[in-house]
């Protein structure tokens, strides 16, 4: 899992979409002209052209009439998905694909609320054609009995990128449990149930629908309990076919609309086009972005938002990621940023801004947040991941909150460490930080800190009851993960282990 996790962490959440996609469809494509499946490969490929070409056109449009930012991959993203989705016949689809592409893209402009998604575009789209048009239903073909492994490998890929787990796990136990309920009482027969089980995991849609749809992270709730919530709901729809109301069944993609819904009502609202107020340099290397005061703009300290900053040529990063939010709610809104060598296309164009320069904040999201019960605390930070743990001691400190927090945060040398005026100053209420410094030849002659990586002994030593605290992990996500089981081994329990992930990608490169 390790080296997974470490591939992963190279490549951001939409890259990886869109490679798994065009995986399917090239699959799909090489299956029908081998005649694996019962769908022609030249149809699926004449689909799939007028799909991109169809999405990007109109996208293109869209965008200059509501003079929106707009983000290439999604569009290329959706145009796969439809084409996996879409019924395949050679002529006969090409015009209904286009207008499904139109209809699919004419969503993300005007089914928004404050700029905001409301459902899954490619949903909607083959939703209406659908009810308009049933011989167009849509019919998800991806779900192919020779599909399903791909299907199944690379979601589960993709699901470990976007840590949604718990909401694909929450939703196939929903799905599973009704189904074997409705199957049993129509038949009596567990035999029944287990055909019902079998068909449903590989010759169905189950996987692709959980693993790439129902994940996707615009138009799903942005916390694991409401995850749980939405994959629980989403689940009894799906399994609609046991529900009949006056004849009419639930598709698929009704119940993720529906799904999607929910997600909104329960989600914030927040798409905010940015201005670049200043850029401040903290370290050799780490810049701090300030985009001053947000009218109406509420947040937990702790939580991130999903930048995006258009530019071309982008690299296999993409043009948007995740950052936490440096600044604590009464201040202005602002991010700090780690630049490696060599960069990415994105960190490129990010050093490049200059006041007055534009880009887009949105969904924000993360569980990364203080308890709401005062509780002792421990904080391991390395480098740049300090980031949320500045927002919490900066609005503890502005609430003049006593706390009991134990911060250890670690750098290679003194000059790399960042914001530490407000960890000094955040002693008065409760917080202690044990500085770290990991590089040996760099250690200052009058250093009265900790010296070398963070062990087991380190904790120890500098938090004798840490048995008793809950423990908030920042940095980089294999740095996070070997904290985890170091804390597991040493009797911590998994319950008082927070960590802070970011759902597509981990900012800890280039």
């Amino acid at each position: 899992m390790k080296q997974i996790d470490a591939l992963l962490n190279k490549i951001t959440m939409y890259r990886l979409t869109l490679y798994f996609l065009i995986g399917l469809a090239a699959l799909g494509i090489a299956f029908g002209f081998a005649g694996i499946i019962p769908y022609g490969g030249l149809d699926i490929l004449t689909n799939l052209t007028v799909a991109v070409a169809s999405c990007y056109v109109s996208n293109l449009l869209f965008s200059k009439v509501f003079k929106a930012v707009t983000n290439i991959e999604s569009v290329f993203i959706s145009a796969l998905i439809i084409t996996l989705i879409f019924p395949v016949a050679f002529t006969s689809t090409l015009l209904p694909v286009a207008v499904v592409s139109v209809i699919a893209m004419a969503s993300k402009y005007l089914l928004t609320i404050s700029r905001k998604h409301i459902a899954n575009p490619a949903a909607v789209a083959v939703l209406v054609v659908g009810l308009f048009v049933p011989d167009y239903a849509a019919l998800w073909w991806v779900g192919s009995g020779v599909m399903t492994l791909p299907v199944f490998i690379g979601g589960v890929f993709l699901m470990r990128k976007i840590r949604r787990e718990d909401l694909v796990f929450s939703f196939i136990v929903t799905f599973l449990m009704l189904s074997a309920i409705g199957t049993f009482l129509q038949n009596g027969s567990f035999s029944q149930v287990l055909l019902v089980w079998k068909q449903s995991f590989i010759s169905s849609a189950l996987f692709f629908f959980a693993f790439v749809m129902l994940t996707e992270p615009l138009t799903s709730p942005v916390t694991k309990k409401l995850q749980r919530f939405y994959g629980v709901l989403v689940g009894i729809l799906y399994a609609s076919p046991l529900l009949r109301l006056g004849g009419f069944t639930l598709t698929p993609e009704m119940a993720l609309v529906v799904g999607n819904i929910f997600a909104y009502i329960v989600t914030p609202k927040y798409r905010l086009l940015l201005t670049l107020e200043r850029k401040i340099k903290l370290t050799q290397d780490t810049y701090l972005f300030d985009f001053g005061k947000i009218a109406g703009f509420k947040f937990r300290p702790g939580q991130y938002l999903e930048w995006t900053l258009p530019h071309s040529p982008s690299d296999a990063r993409g043009n948007r990621r995740y950052f936490s939010i440096v600044s604590a709610p009464h201040e202005n809104l602002m991010m700090a940023v780690k630049f490696y060598e060599p960069s990415s296309s994105y960190k490129k164009k990010l050093m490049g801004l200059s006041a007055g320069d534009k880009l887009v904040a949105a969904n924000l999201a993360g569980d990364f947040v203080l308890p709401k019960v005062n509780t002792p605390l421990v904080f391991i930070a390395g480098g740049i991941g300090i980031t949320p743990f500045r927002s919490m001691i900066e609005d503890i400190v502005e609430k003049k909150l006593k706390v009991d927090i134990v911060v250890v945060f670690a750098n290679k040398g003194v000059e790399d460490i960042v914001f530490k005026e407000t960890l000094e100053k955040a002693k008065n209420f409760g917080v202690r930080t044990e500085y770290v410094l990991t590089d040996k030849n760099r250690i200052p002659s009058d250093w009265k800190g900790l010296v070398g990586h963070i062990e087991f002994s380190t904790i120890q030593h500098a938090i004798p009851d840490f048995k008793m605290r809950i423990f908030y992990i920042s940095g980089p996500q294999l740095m996070v993960q070997s904290f985890e089981r170091m804390l597991s081994s040493a009797g911590v329990k998994k319950a008082n282990l927070k960590v802070d992930f970011f759902p597509g990608y981990n900012e800890t490169s280039a």
